[in-house]
């Protein structure tokens, strides 16, 4: 009976996990499908031509999810996205910790402001997607934090479907980080009187007086989260400080990660941050 090499990759990892032997799962198959079962396909079986964002959390191991650990190891393949394909990324790292059962693809994508070799790098990303996808892998991208909300996978998603229309896609979600930050600092995010905003710290708008930024930190009933915004750090405090809500603004930076730091924003305001962090302005209770 000839099967595919991807289908043999599936089963074998099905063995592994069940502890039934090949030969078992396949005459299972069978009686399955002459019996005339025509119920969907266990939840633990990789579906070929399937891509899967996964949601990692910000850095702890243990806030990876167990529908996360699931489709790791269900998966055919695992892509890791990295901005050196020597270095293991963070997103890597975390996988590694909670399952290094788990062998990951490192993908080159490029972090600098020139527009034309991030467009490369997402579409060599795509490519590469694709070609997995249509070898009939079910494909894992793994992201920091939630693939829903400021990650790459939804334009590899994107440049997937471009090329392959019929693909279909799936998320896992995954713990933010300014839910770890608030667990972490003691802080309610908001109640059902308040309202919670999530922006990136854009300069411009951390800048300007009038900008959004200034807009919801007028609002005291508004908590208001700042993320990417470690290389603003020393403008963001002017800003809360002006608005009058300095005070229990609260700083995490590499959360789960070596380097750590939590604290109050007015104790970190005067010294450099990495780009990997997030601010809590608590709206005033």
């Amino acid at each position: 009976m000839y099967l595919p090499d991807s289908l043999k990759r599936r089963l074998s990892a099905l063995a592994e996990r069940t502890h039934r032997s090949e030969a078992e799962l396949i005459r299972s198959a069978v009686e399955h499908l002459v019996e005339g079962d025509a119920s969907p396909p266990p939840a633990e079986l990789a579906v070929p031509g399937r891509l899967v964002g996964v949601g990692v959390g910000p850095g702890s191991a243990d806030l990876l999810t167990v529908r996360a650990l699931r489709a790791l190891r269900r998966a055919d393949v695992v892509l890791a996205p990295s901005t050196d394909l020597s270095a293991v990324g963070r997103a890597e790292a975390i996988v590694r910790d909670a399952a290094p059962d788990v062998v990951v693809e490192r993908m080159a994508f490029a972090m600098t402001p020139d527009p034309e070799a991030r467009q490369a790098a997402l579409d060599a990303a795509a490519a590469r997607t694709v070609e997995l996808l249509e070898a009939g892998d079910e494909v894992a991208f793994i992201t920091l934090g939630d693939p829903n909300l400021y990650s790459t996978f939804s334009s590899v998603a994107d440049g997937a479907r471009e090329r392959r229309p019929n693909t279909t896609v799936l998320t896992v979600p995954g713990v933010m980080a300014f839910q770890d930050l608030a667990t972490r600092a003691g802080v309610v995010l908001a109640d059902d009187q308040q309202t919670f905003v999530v922006l990136p710290a854009n300069e411009a708008e951390v800048s300007e007086p009038g900008g959004r930024v200034a807009e919801l930190l007028a609002d005291p009933g508004c908590t208001l989260v700042l993320y990417k915004g470690g290389r603003r750090i020393e403008a963001i405090a002017e800003r809360l400080e002006e608005m009058g809500r300095l005070e229990g603004a609260t700083f995490g930076e590499l959360l789960g990660m070596p380097g750590e730091r939590v604290g109050p924003v007015s104790s970190v305001a005067d010294r450099p941050a990495s780009y990997l962090s997030a601010v809590i302005v608590p709206a005033k209770r």
